[in-house]
């Protein structure tokens, strides 16, 4: 009988599918946590939408279950959240006592910020110890390589912990980290599938005078998590 390749995606589709990277997807099959077909002479490797959707089930249901409270308001494991502010004073009333309860509880704290920002924090929580808070910089120019580089770290991070990863990332800091604030979007849309994979919390803050109005609309839209809370809670 004639093997057909009709409704299989390529190595390059299934990667859009998840919105992971192709390394991510090689990497899972080759070791069979992803079920994959070889087709042609050159083995080239095609998977089935049914079993990237069971893939993706799969990750949720070894996910542990919980909750993290944030400014009063019970944030979902795994979150991925956006705050919106228009002051100093304003980006620190949630994301300082968000580092500083994982810093209490023994649970990994990474911070994505640069200089003003990255001492304004530093001074807020106290000049925390070595090790408790991991700034984090990358060159990411485009959305996948950004992505692919979150995937090494969740994967480093979390391995053998039960605790959730707490993550702020200062979004006026991020966009100088791509090299445009669509592409910088584009990032902030594909992390939203990536974050439900793994137990972690995400704040990313925005400052609203840095941003634009149809920026800000974006950012909102692509943080879900938002509207199954107080929404009021994130605007400072």
């Amino acid at each position: 009988m004639k093997h057909t390749t009709e409704g299989l995606l390529n190595t390059a589709e299934a990667a859009r599918f998840l919105r992971v990277s192709q390394a991510s997807i090689r990497r899972w099959a080759d070791s069979g946590r992803l079920a994959v077909s070889r087709v042609g002479g050159r083995r080239e490797r095609r998977f089935k939408e049914s079993d990237l959707l069971a893939l993706l089930d799969a990750s949720r249901d070894a996910r542990p279950d919980g909750v993290v409270r944030i400014g009063g308001a019970s944030a979902p494991v795994p979150g991925h959240l956006a705050t919106f502010y228009s002051t100093d004073e304003g980006g620190l009333r949630l994301s300082v006592p968000f580092l500083a309860d994982g810093m209490r509880l023994g649970q990994p704290c990474l911070l994505v910020a640069t200089e003003p920002l990255l001492s304004r924090y530093v001074a807020a929580l106290g000049d925390p110890p070595d090790g408790m808070i991991t700034p984090i910089l990358f060159a990411g120019a485009t959305a996948a390589e950004a992505i692919a580089e979150w995937e090494r770290r969740f994967s480093e991070l979390i391995a053998g912990r039960g605790a959730p990863l707490r993550i702020v990332g200062e979004m006026s800091c991020e966009r100088t980290m791509f090299r445009s604030e669509d592409e910088m979007l584009r990032y902030e849309e594909a992390f939203e599938l990536l974050s439900k994979r793994y137990p972690v919390v995400v704040i990313c803050q925005y400052d609203a005078r840095e941003f634009g109005g149809v920026a800000l609309l974006r950012a909102l839209k692509a943080h879900p998590d938002l509207f199954g809370l107080r929404i009021g809670t994130f605007l400072n």
